[in-house]
């Protein structure tokens, strides 16, 4: 499955609070060269926490976690200066029928989103993976994710 925006330079500004050339510094120095260094087989900043999320409340294998989040973000500056973003996810395993789909809270989620098939449910996992890694992405490029974790005291033990 494959999920592309292309957000206008004055959204990415406003609502992002970063810049189109930020995100895509920090996406190559993350996402490719930061993943190649740690010898990762997935080139992303998290798409297992919402695979693992999503998978969780839709009854899917969580298993099949793993093979879902060994995926590719990348991201460019259009030539007018806008931010094309995407996700890739080549492997991305996922059912509407059987097994854990049907217990009640999970089907609820699968009926709350309106899935009717496979394919819609790819592409709903996909979008979701393709905002939150987009979301933390900004946060990174705009120091806020930072801020928080200090702030909220998740920088460890003294």
């Amino acid at each position: 499955v494959w999920a592309e925006a292309t957000l206008k330079k004055q959204i990415v500004k406003d609502v992002l609070k970063t810049t189109p050339e930020k995100i895509v510094e920090l996406v190559n120095r993350k996402i490719m060269v930061g993943s190649a260094m740690a010898g990762s087989l997935g080139f992303n900043a998290h798409y297992a926490n919402i695979i693992a999320a999503v998978f969780a409340a839709t009854g899917q294998d969580l298993g099949q976690v793993v093979e879902g989040s060994l995926g590719i973000t990348s991201a460019e500056v259009t030539g007018n200066g806008d931010l094309y973003f995407s996700a890739y996810l080549p492997s991305l395993m996922v059912g509407v029928v059987g097994g854990g789909t049907n217990l009640p809270t999970q089907k609820e989620s699968l009926n709350l989103m309106g899935i009717k098939s496979v394919l819609e449910f790819a592409e709903v996992v996909a979008a979701a993976v393709l905002a939150g890694e987009l979301s933390l992405l900004a946060s990174q490029a705009e120091g806020s994710l930072v801020k928080a974790h200090i702030r909220l005291g998740r920088k460890g033990t003294k």
